[in-house]
């Protein structure tokens, strides 16, 4: 056993970051549904609006974090990379960064898992919106790239 290896828990934590309502801002949420996360084993799915810092205690005995969000200026389709903490990410407690949440997670002397981003490219945000075509597009370039990340 390793020190990643917690009885009881995921190896792996998702984190879907975004608001349905509020047009490409909902990628994340819907990627997990088309990806088909919701029902693969050893996958723990934190699906919120945005990252708080309670969210560090979710990495507790993970292999692998994935954090999923849309971004108006991610390269199309999406970027994946890896994330490290960051204290320059700590601005507020009302919306953090990966970074400021793996930071936290180490701060609390949290073994902090193998940590990465993936970010899928949006266009409109606005309240009362739908995903747009060119998102729709990005989302499924974004899950056949996801479902052969997660099977390595």
């Amino acid at each position: 056993m390793t020190e990643h290896d917690a009885p009881g828990v995921a190896p792996v934590v998702v984190f879907a970051t975004g608001n349905e309502s509020r047009g490409d801002d909902g990628l994340a949420p819907a990627l997990v549904r088309r990806a088909g996360l919701e029902t693969r084993a050893g996958i723990t799915l934190v699906i919120d609006y945005q990252l708080q810092v309670e969210h560090a205690l979710e990495l507790e005995g993970r292999r692998l974090a994935l954090f999923i969000d849309a971004g108006q200026h991610t390269p199309a389709p999406f970027e994946l990379r890896p994330v490290h903490p960051s204290p320059r990410f700590l601005h507020t407690t009302h919306a953090l960064a990966p970074e400021a949440v793996l930071e936290t997670a180490q701060r609390l002397g949290i073994a902090l898992p193998e940590a990465w981003i993936l970010c899928v490219r949006g266009e409109h945000f606005e309240l009362g919106e739908s995903l747009s075509e060119r998102a729709l597009w990005h989302l499924e370039a974004a899950a056949a790239a996801l479902q052969a990340f997660l099977a390595q």
